[in-house]
């Protein structure tokens, strides 16, 4: 064996060089900030999305459990608990006991909650349309299609 294959032997191939920009987290996390900006402008600094999907998630199912209700909305028991305390400090959701058992939160819109609720959701599907504008309708279509195979 000649001196030159022992050499080449030795040498490592060059490490792939990591392009942050290339990411999948990179770039999910700029299209979240760039959607929270949307959502901010057009449902207002007062309501966070976190506000938001627990409002929207009432008005869809009606009362439910503040534990179920973090399950929907993908919330941990934490979470979803300071969002119902500063919802409830508003006026905008009350909570009681369950009928069925005392030891759960029930949870439900007031008639101010259930209003702007109302008042929102025509803002926040013009907020998906906007975030999702850059896409032809083929694409949106896909996109969330792939989307929903990751969650």
């Amino acid at each position: 064996m000649g001196r030159g294959a022992s050499l080449k032997r030795n040498v490592k191939p060059p490490r792939p060089i990591y392009v942050l920009d290339e990411q999948i987290g990179f770039i999910l996390r700029q299209v979240s900030q760039r959607h929270a900006v949307i959502f901010s402008r057009d449902i207002g600094a007062d309501v966070t999305p976190t506000q938001w999907a627990a409002l929207s998630k009432l008005a869809e199912t009606g009362p439910c459990s503040q534990n179920r209700l973090g399950r929907l909305t993908a919330m941990d028991v934490a979470t979803i608990k300071g969002v119902i305390d500063r919802l409830t400090a508003r006026g905008l959701t009350e909570t009681s006991a369950d009928p069925d058992d005392g030891r759960r939160l029930r949870v439900s819109l007031t008639r101010a909650g259930q209003q702007l609720a109302e008042k929102a959701a025509a803002n926040a599907f013009a907020i998906s349309k906007e975030t999702l504008a850059p896409l032809d309708p083929r694409e949106r279509e896909l996109f969330v299609a792939l989307l929903e195979k990751l969650r």
